[in-house]
């Protein structure tokens, strides 16, 4: 299957010649480019990244791969992701300041996995000596599954734990507050992945509309 993205590589490389100071900055921090930088050109990109010729101040000529992670889907996702990159680089240059998400927000599809994983909770510690109708479809479920449903609670508990600790440090990065933050890991130890994915769309937003007013 062709690169949608290679296939429109001299275009792109052309539109991004009036973009030298993004280029350089793309260098210098996803390139690990460490001399001083007098110019950049882009001679090719792809999904999974591109390619940068550098002029050094010192007159050599230094070639850059820039990878692009993770790789783009199509070719739609070009401009977005490039001008993320570009936000993440002058951030981390010095250049502009990383986005503050200071509002909390939680997105409803993290709501529907918690109601999920009440369902299974009730599955997994209802009292098996209990004769009450309300544990019913329970009990007849352990006669289906046995333990396994344990099983799947204990693999989502060892996953969110590993995500709750990411989202500690994206609260940190991100300025959300103190109170904010831990709302956040809370609800990840109950959801998972929907609250670290919309709070990466969040910044990915706050990036984009910083590099839109720069320009």
């Amino acid at each position: 299957m062709a690169d949608p993205v290679a296939a429109k590589s001299s275009f792109l490389c052309m539109y991004m010649s009036s973009h030298p100071d993004t280029l350089v900055a793309y260098a210098k921090w996803f390139g690990k480019v460490e001399e001083p930088i007098q110019s950049a050109d882009m001679t090719g990109i792809d999904t999974k990244g591109m390619n940068l010729r550098c002029t050094l101040k010192s007159g050599q000529k230094k070639e850059v791969r820039v990878p692009i992670e993770p790789p783009l889907k199509s070719y739609d996702d070009v401009k977005p992701r490039l001008l993320e990159m570009k936000a993440i680089a002058q951030e981390g240059l010095g250049m502009i300041k990383t986005p503050v998400l200071s509002e909390l927000h939680i997105p409803l599809s993290s709501l529907e996995v918690v109601l999920l994983l009440s369902v299974i909770c009730y599955l997994v510690f209802f009292p098996q000596d209990s004769g009450h109708p309300i544990w019913g479809p329970a009990k007849w479920w352990y006669e289906i599954a046995g333990e396994k449903t344990k099983y799947a609670l204990i693999f989502f508990g060892v996953c969110h734990v590993f995500e709750m600790m990411y989202v500690t440090y994206l609260s940190y990065i991100y300025k959300t507050g103190f109170v904010n933050g831990v709302i956040y890991v809370f609800m990840t130890l109950l959801s998972g992945y929907h609250i670290w994915r919309d709070i990466r769309k969040r910044a990915q937003a706050a990036r984009i509309n910083s590099v839109m007013k720069v320009e």
